[in-house]
């Protein structure tokens, strides 16, 4: 007795002509590599964030103010890029940092008040930068200030000075 070399036609079902069946062994197959494509596609992806380097653009610790005219008497001046009042007094200057001791939110000038007041939790300091209310635990630090040979005013926010040490121009 021969056995027949192929399914029979009723096994075979009604599929058209030119489509395949895909066998549960193909689906597996096909899951499976995309799942590794996946992988790789995702190990590439954390490899390369981690090869490349993780750089923090911060602004310069050491900047040039201006001149010295830029600034009038009696005045306190907010540069929003490096965090620093300019405070000009009929002595001279004084540079002071804009992040609150207490706990680093960025204060703001009120010349309403003549105050800088911290928005967030209601710590007051003076033009000098003393503490005059709120929480914050010690004065906003003072920068030093110097007068370049130019004629420019040069703030180094990496060197804290006390605040008696005032630019005198």
């Amino acid at each position: 007795m021969k056995t027949p070399e192929g399914p029979p036609e009723a096994a075979r079902g009604s599929e058209p002509p030119g489509q395949r069946q895909v066998t549960r062994r193909d689906f597996f197959n096909e899951i499976s590599t995309a799942a590794l494509g996946i992988t790789g596609l995702g190990a590439a992806v954390v490899t390369i964030r981690y090869i490349s380097p993780n750089v923090l653009f911060e602004p310069p610790s050491k900047f040039r103010a201006g001149g010295p005219d830029d600034y009038p008497v009696d005045s306190v001046t907010y540069l929003r890029d490096q965090q620093v009042f300019i405070v000009r007094t009929a002595v001279g200057f004084h540079a002071i940092s804009t992040i609150c001791t207490h706990l680093g939110c960025i204060t703001e000038w009120k010349p309403e008040d003549s105050l800088i007041e911290c928005p967030c939790h209601g710590s007051k300091f003076n033009r000098d930068g003393e503490k005059v209310a709120g929480p914050a635990p010690r004065p906003l630090s003072h920068f030093a200030i110097l007068l370049t040979p130019e004629g420019e005013l040069m703030v180094d926010k990496l060197s804290i000075v006390k605040p008696a040490d005032v630019l005198k121009v």
